[in-house]
């Protein structure tokens, strides 16, 4: 079942060019002023049980900049006086611990095969630092990652002694550099977009895998194995981020990530599932009938689900608010479920906030941005007022109506109980129209119904 979908596969794109990485360092370093100290660190591994440790996964920032994805590591920038000289610390060389884990790059390889200038032990990080600290004014570090770091800064900065009482050496003052870099990773470079297009074609196989695999009786937690082997199968790391697989009415809990129940034929089952490739996310949802064909009422939300999200993605364009699609999407969808009777409002008065019938059935926001986390870095709303969309920005566009009969504080229409339907695509602003990295996923009713359960 494999074998064939990967072939259909495009080829793994190239690794980032190191020179890529510098023009990344050079443009976020050219904010800063010579006194400036920057410190990236990465979180230490979590114990899932015992000696066990969870996947390790480095952070974000520091696959940014540098690359480097192994644990115990450290990226630091300090200026010279003529330059800015980057600085990666890492785990050195060790043979028994290499028997037993995985070879290391070590210093020498560090140096070698990433865009930094220097690369020490990570043992030797608290040792430097206190050497680059006395000359820095400002330190740039992201508290609550690494609490060593965060001590050894924060007692620097805290410290009265002699030396800073004669000369008035040492940081005076902490500021998280999180905020500057969020800017860069919000617009997207070919480099990344490539990353996320392999992302988003592997995620969308899966998804049409789990469709063919679908019939009466199968679990949530069989397609979810479909799904999730094939991200790893199709030459991604796995999921980006644990994958909801929902039948019935557990299709209608948002962030339902139980996947333990068995399918019935007549239910709508709901996956939101995406791969991570090199860091990079893809998110997907996709609903379908289990038994491959809508009932006229599963077909009617479909429908309206449907419609939102394509007149949403159309609003996905440079210049417009990055909440326009949104404002687009339950538009559509008031209209949608007033035409059906379901809301006896009017537009205006099923869309307000507070006394709107629509949040009812519809109540998430129709897209975040994505990149190197599945909800990823940029503010939304910088000035106080919404972003407008630029070129190299990517979102995701992801209405969904959910109707659940189970829930005590809304009366749920018969016809429709325990419906729950979400389409989630991934949408590149450009220039011109919007790209849409997963349209290879399956999602008109006549593709579904040509799909399901086809194996």
């Amino acid at each position: 079942m494999f074998t064939d979908a990967a072939e259909t596969l495009p080829k793994e794109p190239m690794s980032v060019p190191k020179s890529v990485y510098h023009e990344r360092q050079q443009r976020f370093l050219s904010q800063l002023t010579h006194s400036d100290l920057v410190i990236i660190t990465t979180p230490a591994e979590a114990v899932r049980s015992n000696d066990v440790t969870y996947p390790y996964r480095s952070s974000s920032d520091m696959l940014y900049l540098v690359g480097w994805a192994d644990p115990e590591a450290a990226l630091v920038f300090h200026h010279d006086g003529s330059r800015w000289i980057s600085h990666l610390f890492v785990q050195p060389k060790d043979t028994l611990k290499e028997i037993w884990e995985g070879r290391r790059e070590g210093t020498e390889g560090a140096k070698l095969g990433w865009s930094v200038d220097e690369a020490t032990s990570i043992h030797e990080l608290e040792e430097f630092l206190d050497s680059f600290l006395t000359k820095s004014s400002t330190v740039h570090v992201r508290t609550g990652i690494s609490s060593d770091v965060d001590a050894i800064v924060i007692s620097a900065i805290e410290r009265r002694d002699r030396k800073r009482q004669h000369f008035g050496s040492g940081p005076v003052s902490l500021e998280d550099p999180s905020r500057r870099i969020a800017e860069m990773r919000l617009r997207k470079s070919p480099e990344e977009i490539d990353m996320m297009r392999f992302a988003a074609e592997v995620s969308s196989v899966a998804h049409e895998l789990a469709m063919k695999a679908s019939k009466d009786g199968i679990s949530e937690y069989q397609l979810q194995a479909i799904i999730e082997g094939f991200f790893v199968y199709g030459g991604t790391s796995g999921w980006a981020y644990p994958s909801i697989v929902g039948c019935g009415e557990n299709a209608t809990i948002l962030h339902y990530t139980v996947n333990e129940s068995k399918c019935k034929g007549n239910e709508i089952i709901l996956i939101d599932a995406g791969a991570e490739y090199k860091g990079y996310a893809a998110d997907i949802t996709r609903s379908w009938p289990i038994n491959g064909k809508f009932s006229d009422a599963q077909k009617e939300i479909y429908e309206i689900v449907l419609d939102a999200q394509q007149q949403a993605i159309a609003a996905c364009r440079v210049g417009n608010a990055y909440n326009k699609p949104h404002e687009v999407a339950r538009t559509v969808l008031a209209e949608g479920l007033i035409r059906l009777g379901i809301i006896n409002q009017t537009l205006e008065e099923a869309l307000d906030l507070e006394t709107g019938q629509l949040k009812h059935w519809y109540m998430h926001n129709t897209g975040h941005w994505l990149g190197l986390d599945v909800h990823d870095v940029g503010v939304y709303k910088p000035d106080g007022t919404p972003r407008l969309l630029e070129a190299g920005m990517v979102l995701t566009v992801e209405p969904g109506l959910y109707f659940g009969a189970w829930r005590p504080d809304v009366d749920c229409p018969e016809r429709y109980a325990n419906i729950g339907i979400r389409i989630e695509d991934d949408v590149l602003v450009t220039d011109g129209e919007p790209d849409v990295l997963t349209i290879r996923c399956p999602k008109t009713i006549a593709d579904i119904e040509g799909i399901v359960g086809t194996l």
